[in-house]
């Protein structure tokens, strides 16, 4: 299937701990560029991301963003009732040596070292749940690029087509053009009135006619039309393989346009490099 490298994707999981949102964006790249900002209680996923990330994309510059909003409950304040036992017979020990001892608030009692602890949010829960959460987003941007793709394959196709017809509309003209180019020489020929070595203007006929055939190039942009129909249906990445068929394409129309000697092929060959212009800027987005 052919897939695009441009998509979005937005995912979101709740749980205990809080919520979770992932954001991905990507868009063409020669290769596979990842870009991540994570808050803090993430970044330990770092190559965790990167690995899901690379078994799914080959191509692209994919921007990922993580939003963490934990709950109020996350970070809960423990109490170590022994501290604060120990705590308080040493009070009451004071309290009965000095006279006057004001007793101390709780707040005083709760800021003493080691009487509360604060209890830190599952991390271990978190990582699964983002984990998940990001397959999920992942699973939605190879969706959208899947279904971009698809658009993207049928528009070469028909472009394609439309450049091995307007290849067979030149291989058509090509003979009309060659007699008529023949018949203009052996009208100047006779106009000048002067003998000709039937022998030397034949062999310039056949100088002229193999300059002017252009079958090979015919041949070979149905080939190329050919191969890019195989290369869409293939489950593999496809976009470098497009690539350098454009390249081919581009040659064999420079090649029809600079053997031509008619206007009517000259403007097939431009309407061919027009085609192939269209085709090649949307294979820059094919992964």
């Amino acid at each position: 299937m052919t897939r695009s490298m441009t998509g979005f994707a937005r995912s979101q999981t709740q749980g205990d701990w809080g919520e979770l949102v992932w954001e991905l964006r990507s868009v063409n790249h020669r290769y596979l560029d990842i870009h991540l900002r994570l808050p803090e209680p993430l970044r330990a996923l770092e190559p965790a991301i990167r690995d899901a990330i690379s078994r799914v994309l080959s191509r692209g510059k994919v921007d990922v963003a993580a939003k963490l909003q934990t709950a109020d409950n996350t970070q809960t304040i423990e109490i170590d009732e022994q501290r604060l036992t120990a705590l308080a017979d040493a009070l009451s020990q004071v309290r009965a040596t000095v006279i006057d001892c004001q007793a101390p608030d709780a707040l005083r009692l709760l800021s003493y070292p080691g009487v509360q602890r604060e209890v830190e949010p599952d991390m271990d829960v978190i990582h699964r749940d983002a984990l998940t959460a990001l397959n999920d987003a992942l699973g939605q941007l190879q969706s959208m690029r899947d279904d971009e793709g698809s658009r993207l394959a049928q528009m070469l196709v028909e472009r394609a087509r439309q450049i091995g017809e307007h290849a067979d509309a030149a291989a058509a003209r090509v003979p009309q053009v060659r007699d008529s180019w023949h018949a203009k020489m052996r009208s100047r020929l006779d106009e000048l009135e002067t003998e000709t070595d039937p022998a030397r203007l034949e062999q310039e006929l056949i100088f002229t006619a193999q300059r002017m055939d252009v079958a090979e190039e015919i041949d070979r942009l149905h080939s190329h039309v050919a191969a890019l129909e195989s290369a869409l249906e293939k489950s593999e990445p496809i976009g470098r393989r497009l690539d350098f068929l454009m390249q081919e394409f581009n040659r064999e129309a420079n090649t029809l346009g600079s053997k031509s000697q008619d206007a009517e092929l000259t403007a097939h060959a431009v309407e061919m490099k027009v085609l192939i212009e269209q085709m090649r800027e949307q294979v820059q987005n094919i992964e």
